[in-house]
C-alpha cells in the first residue's frame, strides 16, 4: 500500500492515490509512505519517480540494519527502529529525506506511523521544508513507543523487589535474568537510536535542519532519559541477582555444614563398628555377656558428646 500526502501552495494537505497525481499539484513538499508494500510497489524505490541509491534500497528490502544515517547526494537515508512494547521485537522503518519530500518504507503496518500520518495531516508544518518536520514527527512517535516498554520493565522490577512470594531462589533468579535480558533488548534499541539522533543534531549536510534543531534535541533528550532508565534498572537487577545468589550460596553452605557435622559424628561410630565387626578369634570383648549393649552405650555417649561440643563451638548457629 502506498499513501501520498502533499502540501499545496494554498496551504492545504491533500491525500493522493498515486504518484502520477503529484504532477497535477504544485506541492511545496510531499510525503510518500510505503506501508507493507508489495514486491511491485517496492520496485518503485529504484525506478520512476525516485531512483534511490541501490545500497539504500538493499538496506530497505533485505536486512535488519542498525539505526544509521547515510548521505547520497541530495537524499539522506535514515534507518530507524520501531519496537513492540510487549515482545521488545524491533522492526525497521526507513526514511528517505529529499529536498522537498519524505519517503518512508516499512514492511509491516505500525501504529506509530499511523499516528504520525494523522499528525502531519491535521497539523502540518507549512514551510517549504516541512518534510523535515514530518521526519521529526515519525522519529518522535517511534521513540515515544519505547517508554511503555521501559516503564513496564521498571514496574516489574520494583514489584519483584518489594513484593514477597513463596518462590524458591532458583525461580527468583530465573525471573531476574529474564528481566535483565529484556533490558538488554531495550538497550540494543535505545542506544543506537540515541547515537543516530546525536548524528542528526550535528550533521551539516541536511539543508535547513537548523530550523528544526530544537525538535530533534527534544527527541534526543527523551532517548537520554530512556538510556538512564535502562541503566538504573540494570543496576537494580544486578543487585537483585547478587542478593539471590548470595542467599543461594549461604543456603548451600548451611547444607554442607549440616552434612559435615553428621559425617564427623558418625566417623568414630563407624570406627567402633568396624573394629568389632572384624572376625578375629582372639578378641576378648566378643566373649562379654553385655558387650553388645556396652558398645551401643559407648557409641551413644560419643555421638552425644560430639554433638554437645559442636553446639558449644557454634556450628549450629
Amino acid at each position: 500500500m502506498i499513501r501520498i500526502l502533499a502540501a499545496t501552495e494554498d496551504k492545504r494537505m491533500v491525500q493522493l492515490s498515486s504518484l502520477d497525481e503529484l504532477k497535477d499539484y504544485a506541492a511545496t513538499w510531499f510525503w510518500v509512505d510505503f506501508m507493507a508494500p508489495t514486491q511491485e510497489e517496492a520496485l518503485l524505490l529504484g525506478e520512476g519517480h525516485f531512483r534511490f541509491h541501490p545500497l539504500a534500497i538493499e538496506d530497505c528490502l533485505y536486512y535488519l540494519q542498525r539505526p544509521k544515517l547515510d548521505h547520497y547526494d541530495n537524499v539522506h537515508f535514515l534507518v530507524l527502529h520501531a519496537m513492540s512494547a510487549d515482545t521488545l521485537e524491533t522492526q525497521e522503518v526507513d526514511l528517505f529525506l529529499g529536498p522537498n519530500y519524505l519517503v518512508s518504507y516499512h514492511k509491516h503496518p505500525r501504529r506509530e506511523m499511523l499516528r504520525a500520518w494523522e499528525k502531519v495531516l491535521h497539523k502540518p508544518h507549512w514551510e517549504t521544508h516541512g518534510c523535515i518536520h514530518a521526519a521529526y514527527v515519525v522519529i518522535d512517535e517511534l521513540v515515544d513507543e519505547y517508554f511503555p516498554a521501559a516503564q513496564a520493565i521498571e514496574d516489574q522490577i520494583l514489584e519483584f523487589a518489594t513484593g514477597s512470594n513463596d518462590q524458591g531462589t532458583r525461580q527468583k533468579l530465573e525471573q531476574v535474568f529474564d528481566m535483565r535480558n529484556r533490558l538488554l533488548k531495550l538497550r540494543k534499541t535505545v542506544v543506537p537510536m540515541r547515537e543516530l539522533l546525536y548524528r542528526i543534531q550535528n550533521t551539516q549536510r541536511i539543508d535547513n535542519l537548523n530550523r528544526y534543531q530544537m525538535f530533534f534535541t527534544d527527541v534526543y533528550d527523551h532517548l537520554l532519559k530512556l538510556a538512564e532508565i535502562v541503566e538504573s534498572n540494570r543496576e537494580m537487577t544486578s543487585d537483585l541477582r547478587d542478593h539471590y545468589m548470595s542467599l543461594s550460596a549461604n543456603r548451600m553452605n548451611t547444607i554442607m555444614k549440616t552434612l559435615t557435622v553428621i559425617t564427623v559424628i558418625f566417623m568414630p561410630l563407624t570406627f567402633i563398628a568396624g573394629v568389632y565387626g572384624m572376625n578375629f578369634v582372639n578378641m576378648p570383648e566378643l566373649q562379654w555377656h553385655d558387650g553388645y549393649y556396652g558398645v551401643l552405650i559407648v557409641m551413644g555417649l560419643v555421638a552425644l558428646g560430639m554433638f554437645m561440643w559442636f553446639r558449644v563451638k557454634g556450628w549450629f548457629d
